[in-house]
């Protein structure tokens, strides 16, 4: 029996306002939280299997850095990209994003074999939402 290959990942730690809209935001866009990795302080969305969106209310968020917290709904502190299967999951998820309370990040770009939009969550994070042309990608 071989063992698995190591499959690194990628936790986003995110300061948020509110600990609960923020939860009920991201399982309503269909995402699961691992309740073993959450708490009244910080909650573990399960974006994929290797990536995982940590939401920290902004007193925990701190104890982990000497800076100051950027105000993301005026700064960009970051821009989270996430690949969709097709262009109709593009639309489906900024547009439920949307109709859940966030706005829309940016002008939608679509570049024929590559299409995408963005929208900011509740907090002002920005999420770039993107689908390629699998036939372009090179192996």
């Amino acid at each position: 029996m071989t063992t698995p290959a190591y499959q690194q990942m990628i936790f986003v730690n995110l300061p948020v306002n509110d600990l609960d809209a923020s939860k009920k935001f991201f399982t309503e866009l269909g995402y699961k939280l691992n309740p073993q990795f959450s708490d009244d302080n910080a909650a573990s969305v399960m974006i994929s299997d290797t990536i995982v969106a940590m939401m920290l209310v902004k007193p925990f968020y701190s104890t982990f850095t000497k800076k100051e917290i950027a105000d993301s709904t005026k700064t960009s502190e970051v821009l989270i990209a996430l690949s969709a299967e097709s262009r109709e999951k593009v639309d489906e998820l900024v547009d439920k994003a949307i109709a859940l309370g966030g706005s829309p990040g940016g002008e939608t770009q679509d570049h024929g074999f590559m299409y995408g939009r963005s929208f900011d969550d509740l907090d002002g994070h920005t999420w770039e939402i993107s689908w390629m042309d699998p036939s372009v990608i090179e192996s």
